[in-house]
């Protein structure tokens, strides 16, 4: 069950599953996929991860597109874990399934930087990898807040009033805690939607906030 959420004039539903639904525009919006980390930190010499992240989260980003039937699918950056991967990923049987789903558009991310615009402005709202202080408004990924409750963590959207951030929707992705000085600086007092079997909602930038109910 999703969360509505109005942000720049335009709503949305912030979905369970760490993706961005915009109805007005038929797309759907995910970020850091980081699809083959695995495999890259296995060429680097890394710890070993068993080699199935890409395949898990394009499984559930197609469900995405599928449960949304979204026309166009926005990946905000970091969709590949580096550019060796993008090149095995796109390769794949899964990738070129998408690509018949829907219209895959890609954003640069500094893992990927080969791959994608820098940004892009839809109905007024920018769409990035990193949130611009002075540019705003803007929908972005890169910092992977995650939001700790009843000891917890959850994967988070971070909605304030000129930036929207997006949870990572890899399968293998640590996170960023939503306390940390350089996110309540950038999105300052808004919200904060809990990923997991429904999206839930929490006034953000308090230190025990208590969990309102769905819309």
């Amino acid at each position: 069950m999703g969360y509505e959420v109005s942000f720049a004039g335009a709503q949305f539903t912030a979905l369970p599953t760490g993706a961005l639904w915009w109805p007005a525009q038929n797309a759907l919006i995910v970020a850091d996929l980081h699809l083959g980390k695995s495999a890259r930190m296995a060429r680097r010499g890394g710890g070993l991860l068993p080699p199935f992240d890409a395949q898990d989260t394009l499984h559930r980003l197609a469900q995405n597109v599928g449960a949304t039937g979204a026309a166009h699918t926005f990946l905000l950056g970091d969709t590949f874990d580096d550019n060796d991967a993008a090149d095995d990923v796109t390769a794949g049987p899964q990738w070129q399934q998408l690509q018949d789903m829907t219209q895959l558009i890609c954003i640069s991310g500094n893992h990927d930087p080969a791959h994608g615009a820098q940004d892009m402005t839809l109905a007024g709202i920018t769409l990035r990898h990193q949130a611009a202080p002075h540019s705003a408004p803007d929908i972005s990924g890169h910092f992977h807040p995650k939001f700790k409750l009843a000891g917890r963590g959850h994967a988070a959207f971070l909605v304030g009033r000129c930036h929207l951030i997006l949870p990572a929707f890899g399968t293998y992705t640590g996170g960023l805690d939503v306390n940390s000085p350089v996110l309540t600086g950038l999105v300052g007092p808004g919200l904060a939607i809990l990923t997991g079997r429904v999206a839930r909602a929490v006034p953000y930038a308090r230190l025990t906030p208590a969990v309102r109910g769905n819309a």
